[in-house]
C-alpha cells in the first residue's frame, strides 16, 4: 500500500486552487508505478519524493499522462505537507528536480506554517513569430484584435515553458472557448507545455487561464511555474512597478473553473531571482496498491 495525500495549493480553502497529489515515500516505486498512481489520482500533477535527507529532497512530477520537469503548485503542496507533518521546520530546504535545484522558504504565522516560497530558475524567453499572433488568437477562439498590444506575447520559462498571450481584459479571458486540438498543435510547434492567456486587473495584478493539452491537462486551474515566468517577463519588459530592487505582483487563476487561487510572485531585479509563493491545505489522505 502506498500512502498519498491530495492537497489544494495556492489557496487556504480545501477544494479550491489547484489540486496536487503528494507521495512522500516513493523511493521504491518504479517510473511505471509513479505514472499509474498519478493517473489514478487524476490530479493535474502529482509530486513523488524519491529521496530525502540533509536538507535535500529529490522529487519527480507526473501528470496523469506523462512525466514533466517541474510543477509549481505541486511544489507548494509538498512544502506545506512536509511542514504540517513536522518534517520541515523552516531550515534550509532544497528540491532536486529535473530542471535543477529549487530552494524553498517557509513562512509561518504564530508558529503555524502558512506559506511556501520557491526560488525558480532565472527567466528564459524567446520571441514568437508575428504571423503566429493570429493563429494563437484563433486557437483561443478569438479575433486577433482582442489581444493586448501593450503587453508581451512570448514564450518563456522559469522551469517549464509556456507561451504567454495577453488579452485586453478579464471579460475576454473568462469567455475563452479554446480549440484544444489547435492549442496542442501550436504548443508542439512552439516547444511549450501550455498556452497561457492573461489579462491585466491593475498595475501588478493579473488574471490568467492556462491550457495544457500537450501534457494531458485541458486547463490547469492554478499554475505557479507559469505565474513566475509571466511576472519575470513583465518585470524585464518594464511592465511592473519597481520598489527598491524588486518588483512584485499577484496572479489570480482558477476562477473560470470554479476553483480560484492566488499566486504571489517577487522578482529580485539585481540577480533576476524569481520567487513564487502560496498557501496550501490538505484535502484528503488515502492509499493505493501496486495493482491500482
Amino acid at each position: 500500500m502506498i500512502a498519498y495525500c491530495e492537497v489544494s495549493a495556492f489557496t487556504a480553502t480545501p477544494g479550491q486552487g489547484n489540486r496536487a497529489g503528494v507521495v512522500l515515500d516513493a523511493g521504491h516505486l518504479s517510473e511505471a508505478e509513479m505514472q499509474a498512481l498519478a493517473a489514478f489520482l487524476e490530479a493535474p500533477e502529482t509530486v513523488f519524493v524519491t529521496r530525502m535527507g540533509d536538507g535535500l529532497v529529490r522529487v519527480r512530477y507526473f501528470t496523469p499522462t506523462q512525466e514533466i520537469d517541474f510543477c509549481g503548485h505541486a511544489t507548494v503542496a509538498l512544502g506545506l505537507t512536509l511542514a504540517q507533518r513536522g518534517d520541515w521546520r523552516g531550515e534550509p530546504l532544497t528540491l532536486e528536480t529535473l530542471v535543477g535545484q529549487i530552494p524553498l522558504t517557509l513562512e509561518t504565522e504564530a508558529g503555524v506554517p502558512t506559506r511556501v516560497w520557491m526560488e525558480q530558475r532565472e527567466l528564459e524567453s524567446r520571441s514568437v513569430a508575428p504571423e503566429l499572433r493570429q493563429e494563437l488568437a484563433q486557437a483561443l477562439g478569438l479575433n486577433e484584435r482582442m489581444l493586448h498590444r501593450g503587453l508581451p506575447l512570448a514564450a518563456a520559462s522559469t522551469g517549464l515553458w509556456s507561451v504567454f498571450v495577453p488579452l485586453i481584459d478579464q471579460v475576454i479571458l473568462d469567455g475563452l472557448e479554446p480549440d484544444l486540438a489547435h492549442v496542442q498543435a501550436l504548443s508542439d510547434r512552439l516547444g511549450v507545455s501550455s498556452v497561457y492567456a492573461y489579462a491585466p486587473l491593475g498595475v501588478n495584478r493579473f488574471a490568467a487561464r492556462d491550457f495544457a493539452p500537450a501534457v494531458g491537462i485541458p486547463e490547469d486551474p492554478v499554475t505557479g511555474s507559469a505565474a513566475g515566468a509571466l511576472l519575470a517577463l513583465l518585470a524585464r519588459e518594464g511592465r511592473l512597478p519597481v520598489r527598491g530592487d524588486r518588483a512584485a505582483g499577484v496572479v489570480y487563476q482558477g476562477h473560470a473553473l470554479g476553483t480560484p487561487g492566488e499566486v504571489e510572485v517577487e522578482v529580485l531585479l539585481g540577480g533576476q531571482v524569481v520567487r513564487v509563493g502560496g498557501r496550501a491545505v490538505l484535502d484528503r489522505e488515502g492509499s493505493w496498491t501496486r495493482e491500482g
